[in-house]
């Protein structure tokens, strides 16, 4: 396989309430665009870290709103070479998923709507407030684990079985939510994934629930699919 780096694809284009943005613009710097611009719909993304292409694929969310709810069209390049705009409603997208045609993500058209920079600023300031106080930003993590299971949070079943603050090598449970894993210094990623097995065992023996990852593995030995 190849990895394709896309970190040169950040331009950014207003059409009236639009958006076109390359897929390697991060989602926080493409919030603060829309800020500018006086567009409303991103202030979700303000805190979320990765790029928009990412974004995509994940359907990056909050409570607060998902990227599927501004998305109007993606761009995407096939595997020989032609690019092609695909429409939103001829696409599938899922919670903290999507089923995109094979290629590479160029870009994507955003429908917004026009609100004023404070408006935009304060609802910002709220969702950054809001994950300084329940998430550990101030250590390396690459977001929640597991999906929420359907009427119920993966957060709070590993909370009650008491496995905040467990710990594998330096990859440890985190004492703020329990469904983030964050590096406590060299964390490998065998650390990461054996604590992701430990973690998926327990909830399935004392809960009956398998816990299905929302994190993508790329390479390793990918036990923890």
């Amino acid at each position: 396989g190849i990895v394709v780096k896309l970190s040169h694809f950040q331009k950014v284009m207003q059409k009236g309430e639009s958006l076109y943005a390359e897929s390697g613009i991060s989602f926080p710097k493409l919030s603060q665009y829309a800020l500018k611009a006086c567009l409303s719909g991103l202030e979700f993304a303000c805190g979320i870290p990765g790029t928009l292409g990412g974004a995509i694929v994940m359907n990056a969310g909050t409570q607060e709103g998902e990227i599927v709810d501004v998305l109007a069209s993606v761009t995407i390049m096939d595997l020989d070479g032609n690019v092609k705009e695909h429409p939103k409603n001829l696409l599938e997208f899922g919670y903290r998923s999507s089923r995109l045609p094979e290629g590479i993500i160029v870009g994507a058209l955003l429908k917004l709507k026009p609100a004023s920079p404070e408006e935009i600023r304060a609802r910002m300031d709220a969702s950054l407030n809001h994950r300084r106080k329940t998430q550990p930003l101030e250590l390396p993590n690459a977001g929640c684990i597991f999906k929420n299971p359907v009427g119920n949070s993966a957060g709070r079943m590993i909370d009650e079985l008491q496995l905040k603050g467990r710990r594998i090598g330096n990859a440890q449970v985190s004492e703020k939510h329990a469904n983030f894993i964050v590096n406590r210094g060299k964390a490998t990623a065998s650390d990461v994934l054996a604590l992701i097995d430990e973690i998926r065992g327990r909830v399935k023996r004392e809960k009956g629930i398998d816990l299905v990852l929302e994190v993508k593995i790329v390479g390793e030995d990918k036990q923890s699919d």
